[in-house]
């Protein structure tokens, strides 16, 4: 009985951290880090406290906000050298930045959801900011989110619906039935559209990048404002797309690989 305690006390703080990473650059108050882990509040004012006591959390005591914490930091330096592959992915991402003029963004696969890790924007001035580094999104949102989700073996998404529910949040566009519909559309084109979906006027188009196994770990993305993703402008951009997640799968794949070079 012990352990099934442990377990469940790791899984809320586990929960916590996660919800804090996609509001830590503002912050978050103890009340948004409970509605968006649905636990009661002062169960998580409880857990941040004793997070705070270990450097894992930080609390600004003049706004009440909570950030991640110096500990979490010197442990992420540490394990950056076996997990990050974001020095090969930032010359993908400034390419596409630098070719298209929209922010580009490279993003990881992490449990259920997509995490934005890279951003960079190109030269157009008018820009969404749906997508930021941190950001965290099911799968199924967000064109990273759905590039992923299409690409998964049809067993893993099949479980993946039919217990997860997303309209709830995200609206009736993110029902199963119209997620297929645009997972059958991404499978087609190699690249998904999310057409404004998350915040009206705001698209996104993303291709995978798959790891040895042939599965999408990540994925890179281009958004911007509506004029700029037009039916004529997507297959131009879904090009680019494709050839740099093809570029940087293989590199990611190749033992001592390094960052890949210019087109």
């Amino acid at each position: 009985m012990r352990e099934v305690s442990n377990a469940h006390l790791v899984g809320r703080v586990g929960g916590v951290l996660r919800a804090l990473s996609a509001r830590n650059d503002s912050g978050a108050l103890t009340a948004e880090l409970a509605r968006d882990t649905d636990l009661p509040r002062p169960t998580v004012h409880r857990l941040l406290t004793s997070l705070a006591e270990e450097g894992f959390v930080d609390r600004d005591q003049s706004t009440g906000r909570w950030f991640l914490g110096p500990e979490l930091y010197l442990l992420g330096q540490t394990a950056g050298s076996r997990y990050d592959v974001t020095h090969h992915a930032r010359a993908s991402v400034h390419r596409l930045a630098e070719a298209t003029g929209e922010s580009a963004f490279f993003s990881a696969l992490r449990g259920e959801e997509t995490v934005c890790l890279i951003r960079e924007d190109g030269d157009f001035p008018i820009r969404s900011f749906v997508l930021y580094q941190g950001a965290r999104f099911p799968l199924g949102v967000v064109s990273a989110g759905l590039v992923t989700l299409a690409f998964l073996d049809d067993a893993e998404i099949d479980s993946y619906l039919d217990r997860t529910d997303l309209t709830r949040r995200w609206g009736q566009a993110h029902s199963p039935d119209d997620i297929r519909a645009r997972i059958e559309r991404t499978r087609r084109d190699g690249y998904a559209v999310n057409p404004g979906l998350v915040v009206e006027g705001s698209w996104g188009m993303a291709a995978a990048v798959f790891d040895p196994a042939g599965r999408p770990s990540w994925a890179l993305t281009l958004t911007g404002i509506e004029t700029r993703f037009t039916p004529e402008r997507q297959p131009e951009l879904g090009a680019l797309l494709l050839h740099e997640a093809h570029v940087l799968s293989q590199h990611l794949n190749t033992p001592n690989a390094k960052p890949a070079q210019g087109r």
